[in-house]
């Protein structure tokens, strides 16, 4: 799987298979699973597999963007005012890294 793009709907290697590819031992393998199950990226049908749930990406996005607005953002503001940056000067970088991109 390493490098591999997997889409929503996509079976996902067994406990087995993946640690025979990677040479993890299956009981990490196994709690990887069940975290992924826990945030609802994957999905196990049983006697089937486990599949890529088909709102993985939304879920993930979600959870990013609150790591961001709760985490990332506060400690950049923090380091911001340390700093003496306005907010002034953060709306004109951002304006300049706009018109960049």
């Amino acid at each position: 799987m390493k490098n591999q793009q997997v889409q929503p709907g996509d079976k996902i290697p067994s406990v087995r298979e993946l640690a025979a590819e990677t040479g993890v031992n299956p009981n990490t393998i196994v709690r990887t699973y069940s975290e992924l199950q826990s945030q609802q990226i994957i999905d196990n049908k049983r006697g089937v597999g486990f599949f890529v749930n088909p709102e993985a990406k939304r879920i993930i996005l979600k959870r990013k963007k609150d790591e961001f607005f709760n985490k990332v953002l506060p400690e950049f503001v923090h380091q911001a005012n340390l700093l003496g940056i306005s907010a002034d000067d953060l709306k004109k970088q951002l304006d300049q890294i706009e018109i960049k991109a």
